[in-house]
């Protein structure tokens, strides 16, 4: 049974996470290392809350309540009496390797270990833990409160009771689940950054403008936005983080980063959370 869930990392999927468990009435313990980051993400979810009571999507009083379950905190130790945790710091391996080896150490052994990684591979985040059949990939969308989708991958050592208890938690935040083997991209980003990587090539080459792109498949193909919109609002640092994941699992050209990609992320355009991506903000 699942009463109190860890949550690390407060950026942006971080804080929708929390906001979710806490809007369902589980108690949360939201890690950062950042207290400014802390801060914003209480701030933010305080106010996403706020826009659903006012659509009448929640009642007024699970504002405050939601609000009230979450406890912030900069010391890992403090996610000890949790039952579950959801990693959802920065895409980048060798961090998550080392918040799951810490993790293991600090959480009680019965607790399970998720992550909201987008392609990094579930059986090598649980290698480096002593629980591997209790690790499991959870990977929300973004944003949090709002997509229905989660997406579940099984590691290689992944338990029945895990997966189980997993999909029961999906179900209780009212949420849809897809299933997805533990390879590169599991299934929506080995779909979807393929697509925004040509949309980038297609830039890259002339084709069209950014614009008629988002356009095309926007109105040709009943998107609700552009890829390249879309990438902008993801972040081009994590785009080109997944498509390297990608090419690097698959050894498949056919996942190669645009190089145009390349070159924004190394001058700061990473889209919306740096004011300019391919378009500005």
């Amino acid at each position: 049974m699942v009463h109190k869930i860890g949550v690390l990392g407060a950026g942006q999927m971080g804080n929708g996470i929390a906001h979710v468990f806490g809007q369902f009435g589980y108690d949360v313990v939201l890690y950062d290392i950042s207290e400014a980051q802390l801060e914003k993400a209480v701030s933010a979810i305080h106010q996403n809350l706020e826009r659903q009571a006012k659509k009448g999507i929640i009642p007024e009083s699970l504002v405050g309540e939601s609000v009230g379950r979450i406890m912030t905190t900069k010391n890992m130790i403090d996610l000890a009496p949790c039952d579950f945790c959801v990693e959802a710091v920065t895409e980048h391996e060798p961090l998550k390797l080392d918040i799951f080896r810490k993790l293991d150490d600090i959480v009680q052994p019965g607790a399970i270990l998720a992550s909201n990684t987008s392609s990094i591979p579930i059986t090598k985040i649980a290698s480096v833990t002593k629980r591997p059949d209790k690790v499991i990939g959870m990977h929300f969308m973004n944003p949090v409160p709002v997509m229905k989708l989660v997406e579940i991958i099984r590691g290689h050592a992944t338990s029945d009771a895990t997966f189980r208890l997993t999909s029961e938690l999906v179900a209780k935040v009212e949420k849809e689940m897809a299933v997805s083997q533990d390879y590169p991209g599991f299934i929506v980003n080995r779909v979807l950054i393929p697509m925004i990587n040509e949309a980038i090539f297609a830039l890259y080459e002339g084709i069209a403008s950014a614009e008629d792109i988002d356009k095309g498949m926007k109105l040709g193909t009943n998107q609700p936005m552009g890829p390249l919109t879309l990438a902008d609002f993801i972040g081009l640092d994590t785009v080109l983080a997944i498509a390297n994941v990608l090419y690097d699992g698959f050894k498949d050209p056919k996942y190669r980063p645009c190089p145009l990609l390349v070159k924004m992320v190394n001058a700061g355009y990473l889209g919306r959370k740096s004011g300019r991506g391919f378009y500005g903000y």
